[in-house]
């Protein structure tokens, strides 16, 4: 029988546990976390997604710092505020959401983000730590496709395991930190130039879809009891003009679930741990940041 994994209600579980450690925080190190998001321009996409994040720093007692900036924004305008925020002792992460409007060096906002507050794990300090089996702040969605297999007990030991995507923010992340000691798993990155493509993805006792191709992964791909995290989130356009399109992921959910032992849907699968994910880096970044300023003070 297949498990649908409810992202949706294990975030809801750990954002109440990550609640109790901004109080203790607070109490241990009299400050309160604080999450600087940075949203430029007018993409309604973006919109929502910094929304969500905003509003769940509010339901753990996160403080949210908000900065709304039109699409005119220099790079020199954003870089100052960057840098702002890097010497403000009361931040402790900062999130520019991307993508950025034309005209804006995504890399150089980046570069510009001290990596001791880059609570989205994109430094390439950070990422470099992760390459090395030294991470600090692991980016969101990998983190939070890390979590699930861990709280569902999901065995990745010697597990023949396929990433579909070689983005830096998942596919290659996820690949990186599944292969490393603890989750040893056998690890195949697929992407737009793998040969023989399905005859990967039949073999794997772990898919994981990030490749934004709407339901690209079907059930007859997969061999029985496989497990299926799907990443992706695709909008199908409706054929009424009126209404929105209907949400997907890379994979077709009603196939592949009659073949996977466990399964993520989409929407409500990963897209609630990545967000948990950012709050549980935003309480690991205020925690450093205080730890490091008690050193320095008993100097």
């Amino acid at each position: 029988m297949t498990s649908i994994i409810s992202g949706k209600e294990l975030s809801q579980k750990i954002l109440s546990e990550l609640k109790s450690e901004v109080l203790t925080i607070k109490k241990q190190h009299n400050i309160n976390p604080c999450l600087a998001v940075i949203l430029v321009g007018n993409d309604q996409a973006s919109k929502v997604y910094v929304a969500n994040k905003r509003r769940t720093c509010e339901e753990i007692g996160i403080l949210s710092k908000a900065y709304d900036l039109p699409s005119s924004t220099t790079m020199k305008e954003l870089l100052k505020i960057i840098h702002e925020l890097n010497n403000s002792p009361n931040v402790h992460g900062i999130l520019c959401q991307f993508p950025l409007p034309s005209g804006l060096n995504e890399q150089e906002a980046i570069l510009a983000i001290n990596p001791s507050k880059d609570v989205d794990g994109l430094h390439p300090l950070n990422v470099g730590l992760l390459a090395t089996a030294q991470p600090k702040f692991i980016s969101c969605t990998p983190l939070g496709v890390l979590e699930i297999l861990k709280r569902y007990e999901i065995e990745t030991i010697g597990k023949q395991v396929v990433v579909l995507g070689r983005s830096l923010l998942v596919g290659r992340p996820l690949a990186t930190l599944l292969s490393q000691k603890g989750w040893d798993a056998t690890v195949t990155i697929c992407h737009s130039k793998t040969r023989n493509l399905e005859s990967h993805i039949e073999q794997a006792d772990i898919v994981i879809a990030a490749i934004g191709q709407p339901k690209f992964v079907s059930g007859e791909m997969l061999k029985k009891n496989v497990v299926v995290i799907d990443v992706g989130i695709n909008r199908i356009p409706s054929s009424d003009p009126t209404k929105k399109g209907k949400l997907c992921g890379d994979v077709d959910f009603e196939s592949a679930s009659k073949e996977a032992s466990f399964i993520t849907p989409v929407p409500g699968g990963v897209g609630p741990m990545t967000i948990a994910m950012l709050m549980k880096n935003t309480i690991l970044a205020a925690g450093l940041q205080a730890n490091q300023k008690n050193n320095q003070m008993e100097l």
